[in-house]
């Protein structure tokens, strides 16, 4: 039976399955994956789509996620290590990855990490029936503990006997660590940079879950990232206590806010915005 777990909490050797709906969400396990990876002396690889490429590596430099040693992180096209013959098969992906894991070993790396956005398997060429003939049969990859991955399954991408099958398929799936959520408000853990991200609107009656949140975020120590940019709405009750978690920070902390307009219009009418220990960052282009 899968078990689901943190990406935090991943081992070596683990084989795990995200599935994902939030693309933020989706780039925030990644790149915490990526980075434990990397301070762990493994090689990363991260097979994406060719139009992707450019965006993971600019998303993962954004999020300070950058290799200690050179060649240690590459971005891969998917269509050109898996469909390259024309078609994919199971046993030419297994053999891909049995390539790099041994490539990994001969340059002297503690193991390899392994992240790949499944998508590929949607297209005519590449046929989800090999996909899933690999998912059964690359166990054997992981028994060293030389190898951990993560394989991405886009909910909007595959149907639901799929996403069904990859989820028995993998021992492990990791998802974010979600402090509340209904239909008008999610509120989650953000790994890279660390805090807590919120989507939706919120108001003065969520501030206990809220606050809930952002103790666990204090709680991890280090600088504080509120990610706000997906928010349509936010009243002074929850800005201000926001602000007051950020004035409660000690010495040598600070809290960094990242959101629209809005954003920044409420934290300075609540006064939050002139805390020492507060940066709002606006992103340009929202309301």
């Amino acid at each position: 039976m899968t078990s689901s777990v943190s990406v935090d909490d991943l081992s070596p050797g683990d084989h795990a399955c995200l599935t994902y709906s939030d693309a933020e969400e989706r780039l925030d396990i990644v790149a915490a994956f990526v980075r434990d990876g990397l301070g762990a002396g493994q090689k990363v690889v991260c097979f994406t789509d060719q139009a992707g490429m450019t965006d993971l590596a600019s998303e993962l430099a954004q999020r300070e996620v950058r290799a200690p040693r050179r060649g240690q992180l590459t971005v891969r096209d998917n269509e050109r290590s898996w469909i390259g013959s024309g078609r994919a098969s199971a046993a030419g992906m297994i053999d891909v990855l049995a390539g790099e894991l041994a490539m990994a070993d001969q340059q002297g790396y503690a193991g390899l990490r392994v992240t790949a956005d499944m998508c590929w398997a949607t297209q005519p060429v590449a046929a989800v029936d090999e996909l899933l003939v690999f998912e059964s049969k690359v166990a054997g990859l992981f028994t060293g503990g030389r190898l951990t991955a993560i394989c991405q399954y886009d909910r909007q991408s595959f149907d639901q006997v799929t996403l069904a099958f990859a989820a028995k398929a993998h021992p492990r799936a990791v998802a974010a660590a979600v402090y509340y959520e209904d239909p008008l408000l999610r509120i989650c853990r953000q790994h890279v940079p660390p805090g807590i991200r919120l989507a939706g609107e919120i108001d003065y009656q969520r501030l206990p879950e809220l606050n809930h949140a952002l103790a666990e975020a204090l709680r991890l120590g280090g600088d504080i990232h509120v990610n706000l940019v997906h928010l349509r709405f936010l009243d002074a009750a929850a800005a201000a206590a926001i602000g007051r978690a950020a004035a409660g920070l000690p010495p040598g902390r600070s809290m960094v806010v990242t959101g629209p307009r809005l954003v920044a219009k409420m934290f300075a009418l609540v006064g939050a915005s002139e805390l020492p220990a507060v940066r709002v960052r606006v992103v340009h282009g929202r309301p």
